[in-house]
């Protein structure tokens, strides 16, 4: 589901967008595209630090919405960059393999941020 160009946007570096909502509305926080690790599985795994908000909204709407992009990848109509929007739910992991597997790669993270993807939509 996720497309081959994604992968290519996170090797390099650029800014990722994470949105999540509650009933007070939108709260957004940012990091790095190659933070960003893809499983075998297709979910996402972004290693949080702080995010206690985004925290405390997915634990009462699990829905996600991830911008991000890289100049360096050609784009549509060979633009020079290209973006995606992923929509998913998520929940933060403190423990377990893929917490421990993240941890050894990003040492300062204090829980792990677990995005599965609805959809992953190239934008330009």
């Amino acid at each position: 589901m996720i497309p081959e160009k994604f992968y290519d946007v996170l090797k390099h570096e650029g800014v990722v967008t994470i949105v999540t909502s509650n009933a007070e509305g939108p709260h957004v926080v940012n990091t790095w595209n190659t933070y960003l690790v893809v499983t075998k599985d297709e979910k996402i795994l972004i290693p949080a630090y702080a995010m206690r908000k985004t925290e405390k909204n997915i634990n009462q709407n699990n829905k996600i919405t991830l911008a991000l992009g890289a100049r360096e990848v050609m784009g549509y109509k060979d633009y020079q960059g290209t973006g995606f929007v992923v929509e998913g739910t998520a929940k933060f992991l403190s423990s377990g393999a893929e917490y421990d597997e993240m941890k050894a790669k990003f040492s300062f993270l204090t829980r792990v941020l677990e995005v599965t993807p609805s959809s992953a939509k190239q934008m330009i």
